[in-house]
């Protein structure tokens, strides 16, 4: 929720490579320049899957250069010192492929599925655009990046998930959007650009994944022609800043929609902790399904609204836990109140053992059938490498998920999901009337920040 994914639609040789056999399908080699190679054939397919993944999003941005990942992410697209914008557009389009690009808190990619024979091609034009981007046309892909400001100022529901972002972290760098400011992207230079791409596109934190048709040896060969440049790498930004301030905040967005826009959520697990599995088996069990407990509460039962759902979104210190929720002002206070007792409910009891099973059932074929595809396995294995996670087969997640057990969840969701703990955000018509509703639900959400609800949120509008 919280990241610009696919929006396109939007050297030294001097040293042997490093390598290591992860598994009988994953390998993994680290070159002299720093950049890591990993790879997984997968046999049967004539396709191949290619990620570049560079360790930087807007968590290592200032508050005044908030967007400049995003927007620099759009400038790759704007050519090379080989190849100019429309020739990266007629490279791809005739090998039948798409490329694109994401960016979210702590990671930017570009990547695409092509061809087996096509892969050199497209590793080759991809390796320019991350490493060799003239960053030219600034101002034409500027007022690109406006435009998709603008669309997400118009959109509440993505609007509410920031909001979100900034009641439970606050300050931090966490609670910024991915996408910026206009403010922001408005005045940033082009020798910025260059220089933030100088400091953070620097070898030592890229990997490159594939999966599919692939050979290992070849992408390696492949990765060694690279256009690499000598840079240092520098200290993480941010890396000694003060942790999140976790505290119960009120956000609200003004603004004129049929329905209210609400999220609620909290401080969750980091992406590296083994409660992770755990927190995807609750979420099925509370708002990750069709047959989730918040589903057929305010939905199914008693038609409260179209869209309700819980989510999470874990990042390489801390994380974020949530539920949305969109409806019309005459059914907010009892939505919220609906989701209120859900998640005290949680709390006391949060699965039966049918509702267990269930869940870990659901989990594991979503995770089957996603893995099938090589697109899914190549971020699997770029984002695994990138996070320093292990990267783990099919059979070891299935493992993982089988593991989880009602103890874990009793324990997990009394952390998580404890309703007087839990930060609320919403886009709506009336400010007054969603405060009302918050607090009319008593200290299990407005809690000690009730009283001063109403000067946060307009605060937060500003």
């Amino acid at each position: 929720m919280a990241n610009v994914a696919g929006d396109r639609t939007v050297r030294g040789a001097a040293a042997p490579a490093t390598e290591a056999a992860l598994s009988a399908s994953h390998r993994i080699t680290t070159l002299p320049s720093g950049v890591r190679v990993v790879t997984e054939r997968m046999p049967g397919v004539r396709s191949a899957a290619l990620g570049f993944w560079i360790a930087t999003g807007s968590a290592v941005e200032d508050v005044e250069q908030a967007g400049i990942s995003h927007l620099l992410e759009h400038m790759l697209f704007r050519g090379t010192d080989r190849h100019s914008s429309e020739e990266i557009d007629q490279i791809f389009d005739a090998m039948g492929a798409e490329i694109n690009a994401g960016t979210d808190k702590e990671a930017t990619s570009v990547y695409s599925r092509v061809l087996d024979r096509h892969l050199e091609r497209a590793f080759e034009v991809i390796g320019e655009m991350v490493f060799r981007p003239r960053l030219a046309e600034l101002e034409a892909e500027r007022a690109v990046v406006l435009e998709e400001i603008a669309m997400y100022e118009d959109d509440p529901q993505d609007r509410v998930f920031d909001a979100l972002g900034g009641a439970v972290f606050g300050s931090h760098p966490l609670g910024r959007a991915v996408i910026g400011t206009a403010e922001a992207v408005g005045a940033v230079t082009s020798e910025q650009l260059h220089d933030f791409h100088a400091r953070r596109y620097v070898p030592a934190r890229v990997v490159i994944s594939a999966a599919g048709s692939v050979e290992h040896e070849a992408l390696v060969q492949m990765a060694e022609r690279l256009p690499l440049a000598e840079r240092p790498c520098e200290e993480e930004p941010n890396s000694s800043a003060a942790p999140p301030d976790f505290r119960r905040r009120v956000r609200f967005i003004k603004k004129e929609v049929e329905q209210y826009h609400v999220c609620l959520g909290g401080e969750g697990p980091a992406r590296d902790d083994e409660r992770r599995f755990g927190l995807r088996v609750l979420e099925g069990v509370l708002g990750g399904t069709s047959s989730s407990r918040l589903f057929q509460e305010v939905r199914e039962r008693r038609g409260l609204a179209y869209s309700v759902f819980s989510f999470s979104s874990l990042h390489a210190r801390t994380g974020e836990v949530g539920v949305y929720v969109g409806t019309r002002r005459e059914n907010l206070a009892q939505a919220l109140s609906v989701i209120s007792g859900e998640l005290e409910r949680c709390v006391r009891d949060p699965a039966t053992d049918e509702e267990l099973v269930r869940s870990r059932e659901n989990l594991k074929g979503r995770v089957v059938l996603a893995m099938e595809s090589t697109s899914a396995r190549m971020s699997h294995l770029g984002t695994s490498v990138l996070s320093g996670l292990e990267i783990l087969s099919v059979d070891q997640l299935l493992e993982r998920i089988d593991a989880v057990k009602l103890d874990e969840l009793q324990e997990l969701a009394a952390w998580l999901f404890a309703p007087k703990r839990m930060s609320v955000a919403g886009v709506g018509p009336d400010e007054q009337e969603f405060l009302q509703a918050v607090d009319s639900l008593g200290s299990s959400l407005a809690g000690e920040n009730g009283r001063d609800a109403a000067a946060q949120a307009r605060a937060a509008s500003r």
